[in-house]
């Protein structure tokens, strides 16, 4: 079956357009699943009994949503198999995924969102490059792959555009505030004595990128992490501060300012409105005050 596994990987990427990220959580998945049939993990064996099997395998050391997740995983495998013609029928035709509660997502207020950004101080070596990483993020709310994946040919100075290339390939433009676009322009000497560097070290200077690590090369993900949350707990911010908890915090701050949800589905790039929704849970008190100013009964005794 690892042929066909990797068959089905290479699709995704290619014909599908999936992310890299997707894709190796799907193989990783399919593998599980891969060992557990053993000797009977040809595509032809791949029957509901087995798939049963499997889901009660999972439950003896998985939560719902990682049951849930891998479960999506050989759905869309079965599906694959099934056009190519080596499954004579779907065999999680009726498994439904098991029901997941929606967690409420983690932000930062606002006053926490400014305590962070005044954390870098002229004493740290990359002061304006974790800054103008920090401003970008709130100001657009992208997510941190497409931010370290981003070129500054994306930066489209003139309009205060930034071109992201999100998940399935789907490009859309979004816009960086004032803040952000001054932290940027601060960034940019350091980023070129980082690439002349890298130059004097016989490599090739990194051209395209715009956030590059001590080495000259691109950022990774992985380092955006670390500098966060070592900015968070310097700025006395009691939950670990991350990426996507400053995504959150844009989206939810959009939202209580009263932006219209639409609006933010597309700023975040994501298709489903169901997706976005997970960010309306504004506060009880925001949404009282919001009420009593607007609603022309909301005043009126005796009601």
């Amino acid at each position: 079956m690892i042929s066909y596994i990797d068959q089905f990987t290479t699709w995704l990427l290619v014909e599908k357009g999936y992310s890299p990220h997707t894709v190796e959580g799907y193989h990783r998945d399919l593998l599980e699943f891969h060992r557990f049939a053993g000797a009977s993990s040809e595509p032809a064996a791949m029957t509901p009994v087995l798939v049963q099997g499997f889901i009660g395998h999972l439950y003896t050391s998985n939560a719902s949503a990682t049951i849930g997740r891998k479960l999506s995983a050989l759905r869309t495998f079965s599906r694959f198999l099934s056009r190519q013609g080596l499954l004579p029928s779907d065999p999680l035709q009726g498994i439904r995924n098991p029901k997941v509660g929606r967690a409420i997502p983690n932000f930062l207020t606002v006053d926490e969102v400014f305590a962070l950004l005044e954390a870098p101080a002229a004493t740290d070596t990359f002061q304006h490059r974790d800054l103008a990483i920090m401003e970008t993020l709130y100001s657009t709310g992208v997510r941190v792959s497409e931010l370290v994946a981003s070129n500054r040919s994306d930066y489209q100075k003139d309009t205060g555009m930034l071109r992201v290339l999100g998940k399935g390939n789907r490009e859309r433009l979004v816009p960086y505030g004032r803040l952000a676009a001054e932290a940027l322009e601060r960034y940019q000497p350091q980023r070129e004595a980082l690439s002349i560097a890298r130059l004097s070290r016989g490599h090739a200077p990194e051209q395209a990128a715009m956030f590059l690590n001590n080495r000259g090369s691109r950022l990774s993900v992985r380092s955006v992490e670390r500098l966060m949350k070592m900015y968070g707990e310097r700025a006395g911010i009691p939950t670990p501060v991350t990426p996507h908890g400053l995504r959150h915090s844009f989206a939810t701050h959009l939202l209580e300012m009263g932006a219209d949800l639409r609006v933010v589905q597309e700023l975040l790039g994501h298709v489903s409105l169901s997706t976005t929704q997970k960010y309306t849970h504004v506060n009880v008190e925001h949404l009282t005050r919001v009420y009593d100013q607007a609603h022309p009964q909301a005043g009126k005794e005796g009601r």
